[in-house]
């Protein structure tokens, strides 16, 4: 019996969430290839990248590039058990997020961050409040040049108040990301090709 305590304790489960097409799968595909489950991030749209995104199993998901029904992915990281509950944004299927929420222990919100708060946010934040989890937004989709950051937090921000408060935020030079900044330990995380991992840092003079 304490085994099964112990494996119980040391499961987290996420449902991610969001208004439709703000990249909910993608940021599957990422959590997934960082923590080892997959070799190679799927695409949920794309010409380049032949592997459909794991999560997108269905064949009228991976022909639509939507997700229809709430997938189940897992990883370990640092002794924990990581559940990645990955939903549809459509409100047709409103059910199923209703669903993940109900099983959930937090809320990752995606958020677009070309086209900052839209309406399936705020029903994001409406039924995490309702499931009375904690919750998180994710600004997402950082691959358009024309993507601000500051703009969508803002929008954000002005929204939800000043409850909404930046933890990690992007580092960008020339308006590409070339790492994070952690605001809890002001710490910097660039990536090194070369490697394939991030490299830890203290903040550039010209970042403060």
């Amino acid at each position: 019996m304490s085994n099964i305590q112990e494996e119980i304790g040391r499961r987290r489960t996420f449902a991610i969430i969001s208004h439709p097409d703000a990249g909910k799968t993608t940021l599957t595909e990422k959590l997934l290839l960082f923590g080892g489950q997959i070799q190679v991030a799927g695409a949920v749209k794309s010409n380049k990248i032949k592997k459909t995104a794991t999560s997108d199993w269905m064949e009228i998901e991976k022909q639509r590039g939507i997700s229809v029904t709430t997938s189940v992915m897992e990883f370990d990281y640092n002794g924990y058990k990581i559940n990645i509950l990955d939903t549809p944004g459509f409100l047709n299927f409103e059910g199923e997020v209703h669903s993940a929420l109900r099983v959930a222990d937090a809320a990752i919100i995606a958020v677009d961050a070309k086209a900052g708060i839209e309406v399936g946010t705020e029903l994001a934040w409406e039924r995490a409040e309702a499931a009375g989890i904690p919750k998180a937004f994710f600004i997402n989709k950082f691959d358009d040049p024309e993507c601000r950051f500051k703009k969508a937090f803002d929008s954000l921000r002005e929204h939800f108040g000043v409850i909404v408060c930046p933890i990690v935020i992007p580092m960008i030079d020339v308006d590409k990301v070339i790492g994070f900044v952690n605001l809890i330990n002001m710490t910097v995380y660039t990536f090194d090709s070369a490697s394939g991992s991030y490299v830890k840092s203290e903040i550039p003079e010209q970042f403060r």
